[in-house]
């Protein structure tokens, strides 16, 4: 189907770019005009475009390998049409796939042949460090004894899997040439290194030879490891079925080995292997999730990411210096303020519902209750005062609630940060501890922000020309007046604290996807979920610090402390008088903490900077972990489906480990134009 000049949507995880936005795009980069139409030349599209090669003596077999992946008539140009097909191809699901497949279609004929297989390996750097032998029989297989049998794209997606087990096991009878069926330690990782290179992370890549603990390396134990690096991600879906899905919970091996059962292509000596391995980097008899995140390369998808900002404050968890620790607390601050105003504002009429709920007494002047319940206080707020009405006191409470909302966020993170194992695992009394800390921590603003809301919330009961304002309750109640209450604010707000924040987090856990990564829709789910339980509670101390709070009218019982107002409550109006408005506070407080902790995280995705701290966990950060991915700029240009243009060239080589040679055959000098790579 064609493209309309407007945005289309492909059955993807990716947008299409509309026609004249990409066709704006292409004509930026392409520098080369031939009967009246514009092209791409190899460098325009590789180095200009993508950011990638930007070094002056780039590689320009490498360059023009990768430009032939768009430019599918072969001429080493690329059209704009080559250029928008290419684009939909990488909105496809199988994008990863079928762009090695164009990557080893020489001829651009739709299959793939043995010279253009062999041309392609040949120029890779895993080639020329352990050469594979392109006339044996496992070529012969796929190719035909002749070697002349064209290969077609699902049969080629097959062989591309094959051939990196196939040229490990040469690299090994290379390095056993007696045919002992052992390599030294040494051996052993020299293979693992260049051979499965694009499956290592740093902390396997550091002990590989610590592993074997000095013992030769049997073909058994080699194929074992190769399966566990290429299975890492079958393991962690063993481990959460043994954890039920808790990527915290510490397992044993013996625990890990009895989930297994159930994968076929899971053997104990794997298991064995991957405790071998946890064990060289943490020293524990158990795994947790983090344990295998370690292990496991980052998959290239994971840097598809959607950011507006990035920034990298500092190179390594190691150089957090005091005065970087204090720019993460106000960089959360300032994030924590506007998400803080958002969740304000979206439920404020809930909040005046409440208020007038709670504030409503039985034997009250007037002989009778004004409200019948909050949805008769809804509709009475709009009849006699307006839609306006709803957002009585709202200004007081944005200027309040910024930092209010901002300082809670922070004094959590913080104090979780600080309580966190190097793993990043907390137990839940810490967790507790770090709700109790936030909640503590808001008062000094919450008190004064809550009298003064409240008293504006309650002056539209009485009907009377003079209008109040929130200057005059500042300062008719004055410094101390403002914390007037201020015990039952504590009473309220560090049990609902300590009860939301640890309950959140563990919400947030469940409703992850496989890999962890909370969807957006997830964290305002988990952030309202955990508002039901935190508001409803703490609601009896609610009440009281109303009461305290709101200037008693003629005939009103009135309160001295705490204690004074829950003795005459009780006398006076009974226990049901505590739970009064408990639905509008679950009602207000529900979606305004889903919606303040959306907000709040994503803005950290949208403004990210790394602080070498932790990130709020089921997010996209993840750091570059390959060549290409680091190397390319990535701007605006990157529409549609370039945005992952980088990250699947990345996933070529991190998946099939066809890393192609950075420098050597290259230009002396850079193309004028040419972007500088981060």
């Amino acid at each position: 189907m064609p493209l309309t000049k407007n945005s289309v949507t492909t059955p993807s995880f990716l947008k299409r770019a509309g026609t004249d936005k990409l066709r704006e795009v292409f004509l930026k980069y392409a520098s080369l005009q031939r009967d009246e139409e514009q092209y791409m030349t190899s460098e325009d599209f590789v180095r200009r475009f993508l950011g990638l090669f930007s070094e002056a003596a780039f590689n320009d077999d490498s360059v023009r390998l990768l430009a032939g992946i768009a430019d599918t008539s072969k001429d080493g140009l690329i059209s704009f049409s080559e250029f928008q097909a290419f684009e939909g191809l990488l909105c496809t699901p199988d994008a990863l796939y079928r762009t090695a497949f164009q990557l080893f279609d020489r001829q651009g004929n739709g299959n793939v042949s043995y010279a253009d297989f062999a041309d392609v390996v040949q120029k890779t750097e895993l080639h020329s460090k352990i050469p594979f032998s392109l006339d044996g029989p496992f070529i012969k297989r796929y190719f035909g004894d002749k070697k002349q049998r064209l290969i077609n794209y699902a049969e080629f997606t097959q062989l591309l899997h094959d051939f990196h087990e196939e040229h490990a096991m040469e690299a090994f009878r290379s390095k056993d040439p007696a045919g002992t069926g052992f390599i030294s330690p040494l051996d052993f990782q020299d293979i693992i290194v260049k051979v499965k290179r694009h499956l290592l992370t740093p902390d396997v890549k550091d002990n590989l030879v610590a592993v074997t603990e000095g013992h030769k390396v049997s073909f058994p134990y080699f194929i074992a490891f190769t399966s566990l690096l290429n299975n890492m991600e079958l393991i962690k879906q063993v481990y959460l079925q043994a954890t039920q899905g808790n990527r915290s919970e510490p397992v044993t091996k013996d625990q890990l080995l009895y989930a297994a059962q159930t994968m076929s292509q899971i053997t104990p000596l794997e298991i064995d292997i991957l405790f071998q391995l946890t064990g060289t980097v943490q020293q524990t008899g158990r795994i947790d999730y983090s344990d295998l995140s370690n292990i496991a390369p980052e998959h290239y998808t994971k840097h598809i990411t959607h950011r507006l900002a990035e920034i990298k404050a500092v190179e390594s968890p190691a150089d957090r210096s005091a005065f970087i620790q204090v720019l993460e607390s106000s960089y959360r601050f300032t994030l924590g303020s506007f998400a803080g105003a958002v969740g304000a504002t979206v439920v404020y009429p809930i909040d005046l519902v409440k208020t007038r709920m709670q504030n409503q007494r039985a034997g009250s002047y007037i002989g009778e209750v004004a409200y019948r319940n909050s949805w008769d206080c809804f509709k009475k707020v709009i009849r006699h005062e307006g839609a306006l009405g709803l957002y009585r006191g709202l200004l007081p409470q944005l200027m309040g609630v910024a930092p209010e909302k901002a300082i809670k966020l922070t004094v959590n993170d913080l104090v979780r940060d600080k309580l966190s194992d190097k793993r990043g695992n907390i137990p839940v009394w810490s967790e507790i501890l770090a709700g109790g800390c936030a909640g503590a921590s808001q008062v000094v603003f919450t008190n004064p922000l809550e009298i003064v809301k409240i008293r504006l919330q309650v002056a539209g009961e009485i009907a009377s020309g003079n209008k109040i304002r929130a200057w005059s309750v500042v300062r008719e109640l004055g410094l101390f007046g403002l914390y007037k209450g201020a015990r039952a604010c504590l009473l309220r707000d560090v049990p609902f604290s300590a009860i939301y924040f640890p309950t959140y987090a563990h919400t947030k856990a469940m409703m992850a996807d496989k890999n962890g990564y909370n969807h957006p829709l997830t964290l305002l789910a988990a952030g309202a979920i955990a508002g039901v339980p935190a508001a409803s509670l703490v609601t009896p101390a609610d009440v009281i610090k109303t009461r305290l709070q709101v200037v008693a009218r003629s005939g009103q019982t009135t309160y001295t402390g705490v204690w004074d107002a829950t003795k005459k409550i009780m006398a006076e109006e009974g226990p049901r008088a505590f739970w009064k408005g408990t639905a509008a506070r679950v009602f207000r407080s529900s979606p305004q903490f889903g919606v303040t902790l959306v907000t709040y995280e994503l803005m950290q995705r949208l403004f990210y900077v790394d602080f070498g701290g932790t990130q709020p966990r089921g997010s996209e950060s993840h750091k570059p972990a390959n060549t290409l991915e680091s190397a390319g700029s990535g701007t605006q240009d990157h529409i549609g489906g370039y945005k992952a243009a980088v990250p699947l060239l990345a996933g070529v080589e991190s998946k099939f480990g066809l890393y192609l040679p950075r420098f050597g055959r290259g230009a002396a000098t850079a193309t004028p134009g040419a972007t500088t790579g981060s």
